[in-house]
């Protein structure tokens, strides 16, 4: 009986689709608003919006149906609305030039919001100084996929996120760049949701930022200049793989900040030219490997709060320090990493050096403790602390240690990413 239910809603649903009409509405035609457009189309009808700079204030869409751009399409808030609410499922918007909406502290205005719907698409759109880019709240299966998003960044107060999803489930968030906002990217109570190809770059606080969002995926992004670069906080199950960290600096910065991460995987990752590359505190059984940190002031800095971690087959190259840690107990395990800095040597030629690398220095340690000796780094006296403790080793975790340390350096895919053009011209 159900089937013969579904297979009579499938028609009637294909038939409303089939017989759905293109609208046109803008300057040049009889239909110059376009919310009475909206409001006199039936489901699953196209609106095309004539060229032309629209404030027309909030528009407000609680139908299926496609609005689409044909042009220069400007919808202005003038810095007094929301400029696009969405509240239904099967909506299409694509090729808007979104902005100036207005900007209230007690409430999160954005350029477009989509509220407790399914199955909508934002794509190609250009949305630039909002209090929030793009919205997604209690969403499933919505697709946002090559947006430009800049905002107008004076404080954190008065800005929002660029893509903001909260309560969210396998969801899409694709070939976008985001600009000049708070975080970039920001996910809270979000699962079974991909980040793709993403430039999320010169934002105020994090290029990327996960708060108790579980089972999610991000891939080929690129996060640039950004406060602290990327957070995962209160998350498990996450999978990061083959993005780009380069130039967070600061003296809070990091590429990548894990805090209470369980269960998740770190691979084939790029991490140059940050203060810190990851900083780790309370994240257990987190996979990292094929890796490359390369000229960042840590490389990593994992706290004695961190457990069952598996730090392998990475490459170690040019960094201040390679490993810093807070305590003397370490229950992490390092193995088969390339480090520049180790001096020992492979007599029997297998590619493992024959004596273990101690990838906290003595230095690192002081410094962890008593962060001004930092002036001192480049000092004759640090130079013979550091080689006295690799002959007797006293002060350094004792079980902080890679134990086969491979020779030459690990040939790897990892390459610069490579960020497809957005809509930004």
């Amino acid at each position: 009986m159900n089937n013969k239910y579904s297979i009579l809603i499938f028609i009637l649903f294909a038939s409303i689709k089939l017989n759905a009409a293109v609208l046109t509405c803008g300057n040049k035609t009889n239909c110059q608003y376009i919310q009475n457009a909206i409001n006199a189309a039936f489901p699953f009808d196209t609106i095309e919006v004539q060229p032309g700079h629209y404030k027309q204030g909030n528009l407000l869409i609680t139908k299926p149906l496609s609005l689409l751009a044909n042009g220069e399409v400007i919808l202005d808030g003038n810095f007094n609305c929301e400029i696009i609410t969405i509240k239904s499922n099967h909506v299409f918007i694509r090729g808007f030039s979104i902005k100036n909406s207005s900007n209230l502290s007690s409430i999160d205005i954005a350029g477009i919001k989509v509220l407790a719907c399914q199955h909508v698409t934002i794509e190609n759109n250009k949305v630039e100084k909002c209090s929030f880019g793009i919205y997604l709240s209690n969403t499933t299966h919505c697709k946002v996929q090559n947006n430009f998003i800049s905002g107008n960044v004076l404080s954190e107060t008065n800005i929002g996120n660029g893509i903001h999803c909260w309560k969210a489930d396998s969801n899409s968030i694709e070939n976008n760049e985001v600009t000049n906002q708070r975080d970039g990217i920001y996910f809270e109570f979000v699962t079974n949701t991909t980040i793709n190809k993403n430039f999320s770059h010169h934002n105020l606080r994090y290029g990327l930022h996960f708060m108790f969002s579980h089972s999610n995926t991000y891939t080929n992004n690129k996060f640039s200049n950004n406060g602290a670069g990327v957070a995962v906080m209160y998350s498990h199950h996450v999978t990061m793989k083959n993005n780009l960290f380069e130039y967070n600096w600061g003296a809070s910065a990091y590429g990548l900040l894990l805090k209470e991460i369980n269960d998740s995987e770190i691979t084939g990752n790029i991490f140059t030219y940050n203060s810190a590359a990851i900083y780790m505190e309370g994240s257990n059984r987190v996979n990292m490997s094929r890796n490359i940190f390369s000229n960042n002031g840590w490389a990593m800095r994992i706290q004695s709060s961190c457990v069952d971690n598996i730090i392998e087959h990475n490459n170690f190259v040019g960094n201040t320090f390679d490993v810093s840690t807070n305590g003397e107990t370490q229950l992490s395990n390092f193995n088969s990493n390339y480090w520049d800095k180790y001096e020992g040597y492979d007599l029997n030629r297998d590619g493992e050096g024959d004596i273990p690398y101690r990838p906290v220095s003595l230095f690192s340690v002081i410094v962890e403790q008593l962060p001004p000796s930092l002036l001192l780094l480049r000092s004759f006296m640090v130079y013979l602390l550091d080689k006295a403790e690799k002959i007797i080793p006293s002060l350094t975790p004792e079980y902080l240690i890679d134990n086969k340390p491979v020779i030459k350096m690990i040939e790897l895919d990892n390459q610069p990413i490579a960020i497809s053009n957005t809509n930004k011209e």
